[in-house]
């Protein structure tokens, strides 16, 4: 695997406005939607963020992609800080990062055909000259699994799978480094999301792609991610390798979401019991000041409500190097 650090997100902050008050319309406080998150993707590597709706996953896409602007931290891609470009850098910016969306409908310009989807992105950045443009779309349509006839078909004409596969196209029309995948089969039915998700590791190893792959489902992260990072209430609680992940959590709320995850096997099901959190999740706008999760964990102690724990090794495994975790009493902690 490789060790070179392609994509690195440093102290990012996203805080929302919240509500008014006053003549003058000030805000009564902010939604802290992401709050001190690092994260590293490493070159031809998956970066899979797992976590609730509503923990801050896709808000944290949309600011490693500069769709929405950071409140404070940095984005270092390709060792280039791109946290403030603007103008023509950040247009140039969008051949290195691209994203595909959740929703392969809604994210689709319905009154365009599939070649101008397609063929936007490579004539706004000037990269394909413009007698070439129909034979690029169509080879990108063939390497995701598209009938290059149905060029001009619009999206309607295109079953779920299918939609998401010209989303995917549309990713790669400007030869990105790094794909920020939002959800990417959540809407599509479980044996089509087998097959997209055999497509990007396909892509991934022909085109030497790296993906940040977010996703609710820990069963589709397990088996494309490289590393997984889990989120909760706009932070990251653990960071860990699948394989140590999910054989032995090291953070209560990764174990809790993990009990949840259905076996194939009812003998692995009756051995392992489901846990039920108790409690609310604590409002975005007014978090807890010690760990965010202590509300809600069954080890909370004094310091958890009164200290956050910070991100880092916690010899929670033989080997402490694979793996981070933010807590005070870890799981399977020596």
């Amino acid at each position: 695997m490789s060790s070179e650090i392609l994509l690195e997100g440093k102290s990012l902050v996203k805080y929302f406005p919240h509500g008014s008050k006053g003549i003058f319309g000030k805000s009564d406080g902010f939604v802290q939607a992401v709050d001190g998150v690092n994260l590293v993707l490493r070159k031809g590597q998956t970066l899979g963020i797992v976590g609730e709706s509503g923990c801050g996953k896709s808000t944290l896409a949309r600011v490693l992609t500069r769709l929405i602007e950071p409140t404070s931290g940095n984005i270092i891609l390709d060792g280039r800080d791109i946290t403030k470009v603007s103008g023509k850098e950040l247009q140039s910016l969008r051949r290195d990062i691209q994203m595909i969306f959740q929703d392969p409908f809604s994210s689709l310009n319905p009154r365009h055909s599939v070649g101008e989807i397609i063929a936007s992105p490579m004539r706004i950045q000037n990269i394909v000259p413009k007698g070439n443009e129909k034979l690029r779309v169509q080879e990108l349509m063939e390497l995701v699994g598209l009938n290059p006839e149905h060029y001009n078909r619009y999206p309607h004409e295109f079953s779920g799978g299918q939609r998401q596969r010209i989303g995917i196209a549309r990713a790669l029309a400007l030869n990105p480094k790094v794909i920020v995948a939002d959800e990417p089969v959540s809407a599509l039915d479980v044996s089509i999301q087998a097959q997209i998700l055999n497509l990007l590791e396909q892509l991934q190893h022909d085109l030497g792609l790296s993906y940040v792959f977010i996703a609710h489902d820990l069963s589709v992260v397990r088996h494309i991610a490289d590393e997984v990072a889990v989120m909760y209430l706009g932070k990251v609680v653990e960071i860990a390798r699948p394989e140590v992940l999910y054989s032995a959590p090291a953070h209560p709320y990764t174990k809790a979401l993990l009990s949840a995850v259905p076996s194939a096997t009812p003998r692995a099901s009756h051995m392992h019991s489901r846990i039920v959190l108790q409690g609310d999740v604590p409002s975005p706008i007014n978090p807890p000041v010690g760990c965010r999760f202590a509300a809600r964990c069954w080890k909370a102690q004094d310091i958890c409500v009164a200290q956050e724990p910070a991100l880092g090794s916690q010899s929670f495994t033989s080997q402490p190097e694979e793996g981070l975790v933010a807590c005070h009493f870890p799981e399977n902690s020596n």
